[in-house]
């Protein structure tokens, strides 16, 4: 389980540009994305698997196209239960706070992608500690609080 993509954006509604590392801010999300904030959606993840089924079904999407800030693979975020904490890399420890969205309006990625994944796919959290991320770092679920 691993980090295969780390994007972000500086606006809400549009596609991320992939990085190779990222500072992650704790209570706050990742340096420079427009996301970050004081709520219980500072860092979203995606599976990287979901991302080839959409490509699957011939949608022209890559990392960063539907808005995920990190995407991983080798783990089905859909079975990770709300309360789980994820550690990322040497020290950042991340807490699951929701599962997919609600969408109230289709977005710029909707009309570009075709589709979003990410209501129904995109898993959100709060940073409980910080530091840097890079691609290729390790992803380990440790459970519940």
């Amino acid at each position: 389980m691993k980090i295969v993509s780390i994007s972000l954006s500086k606006k809400k509604g549009t596609r991320k540009i992939p990085v190779q590392d990222a500072v992650v801010l704790k209570d706050h999300g990742i340096k420079g994305d427009a996301h970050a904030g004081k709520w219980h959606r500072q860092i979203s993840f995606l599976a990287s698997e979901s991302i080839d089924r959409a490509k699957g079904t011939g949608l022209n999407v890559d990392f960063g196209d539907f808005a995920e800030n990190i995407a991983t693979s080798g783990i089905n975020w859909m079975e990770i239960p709300i309360g789980t904490r994820v550690k990322l890399g040497e020290s950042v420890l991340i807490e699951i706070t929701q599962i997919g969205k609600e969408c109230h309006q289709k977005c710029a990625i909707y009309y570009q992608a075709g589709d979003c994944i990410m209501p129904r796919e995109g898993i959100f959290g709060r940073v409980l500690e910080g530091g840097t991320i890079r691609c290729g770092d390790a992803v380990t679920i440790l459970g519940g609080h």
